[in-house]
């Protein structure tokens, strides 16, 4: 069992309301809320938005992640933008976080360095990029870890629509690596700590932290890892 329990909040704004603006101003508070209250890692996992959208709501993102680290310069939030390495890069953001068959992790920090050297915002973009992997398998989680990811996301533990539960036997076996696995899938305040026991670093969730008091869900994780 992890001595502290890593926490990840993936973004879904679809859940916030029937107009676009709504959303994202729903969206932009819960992010904020989240970072206060100490979460680890935000995955912006906004996948229907056209590439401009998502890189003004990304950018939105870190700008109140950023306010808020001047506000507390303890808090170390972190922003991965899902699967768009182009994005992350524009609005400076903290890494990405890849699909199970996306681009590798080597690719990734290729690009890091790459890509807008010449560009102002490259400048202020953090060098080495954080990298998360969703992973289904134990086999995935070690190709993440040789791939030099910085940490996997094991799923469906408990449930997904239309996939077949990984269950806590087979995340146990995924969490044999030295690199930080966080359970993600049905995760609720109850079965949490099954996950922890079974070996992974923390949890990922949407709704855990879409639909609670992020600050209280935060507080119970980790007083019971």
């Amino acid at each position: 069992m992890p001595a502290r329990c890593l926490l990840c909040y993936i973004t879904d704004r679809t859940t916030f309301g029937a107009d676009e603006p709504t959303r994202r101003r729903r969206l932009l508070d819960k992010i904020a809320e989240a970072a206060r209250a100490g979460v680890d890692y935000i995955q912006l996992r906004e996948k229907d938005l056209p590439t401009r959208e998502l890189e003004s709501l990304a950018r939105l993102a870190v700008t109140t992640i950023a306010q808020l680290r001047t506000e507390n310069r303890e808090l170390r939030t972190a922003l991965l933008i899902n699967s768009r390495t182009d994005v992350a890069l524009a609005v400076q953001a903290d890494g990405v976080h890849l699909r199970s068959n996306d681009i590798s992790p080597e690719d990734v920090r290729e690009t890091w360095k790459k890509g807008g050297a010449a560009a102002p915002a490259r400048e202020l973009s953090p060098r080495n990029p954080l990298i998360g992997v969703s992973c289904h398998s134990p086999a995935e989680v070690a190709q993440a870890e040789a791939n030099g990811a910085t940490l996997a996301v094991f799923a469906p533990v408990f449930e997904k629509k239309d996939a077949q539960p990984a269950g806590l036997a087979l995340l146990t076996e995924a969490c044999q690596t030295s690199l930080p696995v966080l359970a993600l899938g049905g995760i609720t305040l109850s079965n949490a700590q099954s996950c922890l026991e079974a070996g992974a670093a923390g949890i990922a969730a949407i709704r855990l932290f879409q639909e609670h008091n992020v600050a209280e869900v935060v507080q119970r994780l980790r007083r019971n890892s």
